[in-house]
């Protein structure tokens, strides 16, 4: 389901292997490099050294390494950079297998820096972590109490062009989703922060380096984005299946809500809910792919997560509701604490990642301390090494994924009623982000309007790859409505409104919000609650309009 799927699945038959294979090592091999060194490592689990790539002295590891099909590697590395602070890189590069760099770009001034992780995607773009400055004239003017510039983030998905040039195709940026409850005549001003959880109050905990991200982890099923935030204590998702103008805004994409945050754990308090802080300094936040025990979890590192000189890999549930995730306003979102835990062996207080593998084991890098070792399902440890150095990350890839080459991705074409694949060893559709039952032939007709994408096996049958996705809309009468009802309740309300259908799961609506002269004073997809605190007393019309089914619409009497 991410980019852990093309760190770890591959070689089917080993899935299907004999029921104690669970008790064993997973076979392959393990990708590392030591911070500022000039050497990567791809060894077994013997400690056997497989193969190794001499870069020049100059070019340092910074922190993160990946390996895509093809032998391709991936590293950041450290550069001389204006902004200074833990994690700073400034640089990203591509290497074949032989040590011939393919791609070396720069990215790094006095208002932005590259710095942490960084996401690979199949595509042969890359997701970026930039810091993203913000003047101290721009940040009063924002309502933020913060006496100088801020150092906010940004995403960027970067296509390579050149040897050392890219286009940025895609772009994210935190400092168009803060809102602050301080000074009502300055923009991005709510009364309520708990009633917005999909913005960040730009002060909390605000400092000059306020967010320090430093994981990414990206969802081709969901089009989404994973985020860890060191000094927030925090995962976050957004959506990526935005354009550029859409993520800067607060409409748009599949689920709707532009940029804004999906989801968000570990650190309630950041949007005035009730709840214990579940991380303590986080790193590494990924989904759980497919094919692989606990898939759709979120996991990250907790490096405070047991105590103060005791580490954890924690995972959790996420409330999904199609491209959007459950939360009642005024609460935190769900799951309150961990759903489960490995408490690590020892503490990095740094740093740190870990690799959920296919028969149940897990890779855990400790970073700090340079010991990298597996567990399996009983947390029992069955292989480690120790390190000379701290290493950033380490990575996990099985022998048939290293030797494959770069899988094609599949495309969607229509033709009449029916969504065709591109070929492939096997194949399985997908629509709104949930596999389709029986639906694993190269085409399918689809029943309903909705997002789909297929996932398709190597002729190799060694690596899954994700199509984008295909806005599937049928016009006209080839499908005939059917009605749906909605719950919306209560009503008259004091100002939260709630739309509830079993019958709705997994589908897109549109919802309109009239004011009593026939105005548009709300228009979003797929919310299912609507904050209503801040608008005047009166009668309003809620409208639904499902896809392809028809319209329902309701007056709401609003008595604050």
């Amino acid at each position: 389901m991410n980019r852990k799927l093309l760190l770890g699945i591959a070689c089917i038959a080993f899935l299907f292997a004999s029921s104690d294979s669970k008790a064993q090592q997973y076979p392959g091999y393990i990708l590392y490099s030591v911070q500022r060194s000039s050497t990567t490592y791809l060894i077994d689990t013997a400690g056997t050294t497989y193969h190794t790539w001499n870069h020049n002295s100059s070019d340092q590891t910074g922190y993160s390494i990946y390996l895509m099909p093809g032998g391709i590697l991936w590293r950041s590395l450290t550069n001389s950079n204006s902004l200074n602070g833990g994690g700073m890189t400034g640089r990203v590069q591509k290497v074949d297998w032989n040590g011939t760099v393919l791609w070396d770009f720069t990215y790094s001034s006095s208002t932005y820096c590259l710095h942490h992780d960084f996401c690979p995607l199949p595509n042969g773009n890359v997701l970026l972590i930039s810091y993203d400055v913000i003047s101290s004239t721009d940040v009063a003017a924002a309502g933020c109490t913060y006496n100088g510039s801020v150092w906010s983030e940004k995403i960027m998905e970067v296509q390579p062009t050149g040897a050392t040039t890219g286009n940025v195709v895609w772009e994210w940026r935190l400092w168009d989703h803060i809102l602050q409850n301080v000074d009502a005549n300055k923009p991005n001003y709510q009364s309520s922060i708990v009633n917005h959880p999909e913005l960040m109050n730009v002060n909390f905990s605000i400092s000059k380096d306020w967010f320090h991200m430093n994981g990414i982890d990206y969802n081709p099923v969901l089009d989404q984005i994973a985020l860890s935030s060191h000094n927030q204590d925090m995962w976050f998702i957004i959506d990526h299946s935005t354009t550029t103008s859409e993520a800067a805004s607060h409409s748009g994409g599949n689920a709707g809500k532009g940029g804004d945050f999906l989801y968000r754990y570990g650190n309630p308090s950041s949007y005035g809910a009730s709840g214990s802080t579940a991380l303590d300094v986080t790193h590494d936040a990924h989904w759980i792919p497919e094919f692989v025990p606990n898939a759709g979890r979120l996991v990250g590192f907790n490096n405070r997560g047991v105590s103060s000189s005791k580490s954890s890999v924690d995972q959790i549930d996420v409330p999904l509701n199609g491209y959007n995730y459950d939360i009642t306003l005024g609460s935190a979102y769900s799951p309150t604490t961990y759903t489960e835990r490995h408490a690590c062996n020892g503490y990095s207080s740094n740093m740190a990642n870990s690799v959920q593998l296919p028969n149940g084991n897990m890779q855990v890098c400790m970073a700090t301390s340079g010991l990298i070792y597996e567990v399996d399902p009983n947390g029992t440890t069955i292989w480690s090494k120790t390190v000379s150095g701290t290493v950033p990350q380490a990575q996990r890839y099985s022998e048939c994924y290293v030797s494959s080459s770069v899988p094609t991705i599949p495309q969607i074409t229509l033709n009449g009623a029916t969504l065709s694949s591109t070929s492939g060893t096997a194949y399985q559709w997908y629509l709104n982000g949930q596999p389709i039952n029986g639906a694993t032939n190269q085409t399918y007709t689809p029943a309903e309007n909705g997002i789909y994408l297929v996932r398709v096996l190597d002729a190799n049958g060694c690596i899954y790859s994700y199509s984008t996705g295909y806005n599937f809309l049928v016009t006209g009468l080839d499908m005939p409505e059917e009605t749906v009802n909605f719950n919306i309740y209560p009503n008259p309300t004091t100002g939260l409104v709630h739309i509830k259908d079993a019958g709705m799961t997994g589908k897109r609506f549109d919802l309109y919000v009239m004011d009593a002269a026939g105005r548009t004073v709300l228009q979003n997809k797929n919310l299912y609650q609507v904050d209503m605190s801040e608008y005047e007393n009166g009668v309003y019309t809620i409208i639904i309009r499902p896809e392809h089914a028809q319209p329902v619409q309701q007056r709401i009497v609003l008595t604050r």
